[in-house]
């Protein structure tokens, strides 16, 4: 008879020997997908590629270029440049010759104004002129009673009195018509108001039928003009660079509008007082207007300082523009380069770009990045 736990006991351990055979034989080529792994990148702007020798490098340069400090700011008119357009005589506007926005010229007609003022300055003239003609006479015939003995020198000196008094009114009475706007040889009382200077509208304060005037319930300032040929764009700096601004200082102005226009302007007043808040000063830049400037616009202004600073210069081939920043790419060791996030500065001649942060004088970097990325994709 056969030992049936004998035989019990040698199938099973036959079958832990068959499995644990069969695991030593375990081989991943075999078509089993393996256990995943967890592999450490590391840094992600270090990249390897197969020939790091078919990529050539360039040494950075060296210049030295003035100290830039690159705010932000708005356009605003220059205030000695604006000139209020005021209606001496008060009274109710019955014509508009311009508007809002408008470009006027020095002595053009804006608006007209129905003013009693006139009615009473030319009353006044008149009674001058009558005046002066009575006081005139007396002293024509004061002088003459006096050849006679007929009056005293007193008596004559007061017609003389009288009669320069007279002169005088009527002087100032027709200087009052003259403010006014009124021609005396051809009163009206409808006053025409005039552009006092040539420049654009930048606020209008009235309308047809509203009062203006100086002594009236409506505005006497009924328009303002700005001149534009100059503007100001006020900067916010902050209280660590305001070292590096000086008066005087060329800055060099651009626009988002205009991206490849450059203006240039001069500062003219670094702010006394410090916002408490963000810490920046007012800085106040005059810039020549060519016409693109209007008022309200942001622009970038860089500050030009009287100092100069050592600067790395690299290929522009060098520089790979990504994100919105800029970077290029410097040997690691062996196969591997580092991509490195730089600030440019200007173009400069021989297609060499100015480096401001992120690349030291005589440090290499690739040449041509362009090549590199495109290796990078093939791979």
């Amino acid at each position: 008879m056969t030992n049936k736990p004998a035989v019990k006991t040698a199938f099973c351990l036959a079958a832990c020997l068959l499995l644990t055979a069969c695991e030593k034989k375990f081989n991943p080529a075999d078509g089993v997908p393996p256990h995943p792994q967890v592999i450490e990148v590391g840094n992600r702007n270090v990249v390897t590629v197969e020939h790091p020798e078919e990529f050539p490098l360039a040494i950075a340069g060296k210049i030295k270029t003035p100290n830039r400090l690159n705010v932000t700011g708005s356009v605003f008119p220059d205030i000695n440049r604006e000139v209020p357009v005021i209606s001496l005589a008060s009274g109710r506007v019955v014509d508009i010759r311009a508007t809002l926005d408008e470009y006027v010229r020095k002595g053009q007609l804006l608006l007209k104004v129905q003013s009693p003022d006139i009615t009473n300055a030319f009353d006044t003239y008149l009674k001058a002129v009558n005046d002066e003609q009575l006081a005139n006479r007396q002293y024509v015939r004061a002088k003459d009673l006096y050849a006679h003995g007929a009056i005293s020198t007193g008596m004559l000196e007061q017609a003389a009195d009288a009669e320069s008094d007279a002169k005088a009114d009527l002087n100032a009475a027709g200087q009052q018509l003259n403010t006014l706007g009124v021609d005396k040889d051809h009163p009206s009382s409808i006053v025409n108001v005039y552009a006092p200077i040539s420049g654009v509208i930048v606020a209008q304060n009235v309308t047809t039928a509203s009062a203006t005037g100086v002594t009236y319930a409506g505005t006497p300032n009924a328009f303002t003009i700005a001149d534009l040929s100059h503007v100001w764009v006020i900067c916010d700096v902050y209280e660590n660079d305001l070292p590096q601004v000086q008066v005087g200082q060329e800055a060099q102005i651009r626009l988002d509008a205009y991206p490849g226009k450059i203006l240039t302007g001069t500062v003219s007043d670094i702010g006394p007082v410090l916002d408490p808040t963000i810490r920046t000063a007012k800085v106040r830049i005059d810039v020549p207007n060519p016409g693109m400037l209007r008022l309200g616009m942001f622009v970038t202004a860089t500050l030009i300082s009287r100092t100069e600073q050592v600067h790395a210069t690299v290929p522009a081939d060098a520089i790979l523009h990504l994100h919105d920043q800029n970077w290029v790419y410097e040997p690691a060791g062996g196969d591997h380069f580092r991509r490195v996030a730089v600030q440019t500065g200007n173009m400069l001649p021989g297609n060499q770009q100015e480096i401001l942060q992120g690349v030291a004088p005589d440090q290499k970097v690739v040449k041509s990045v362009l090549q590199l990325e495109a290796a990078l994709e093939a791979q």
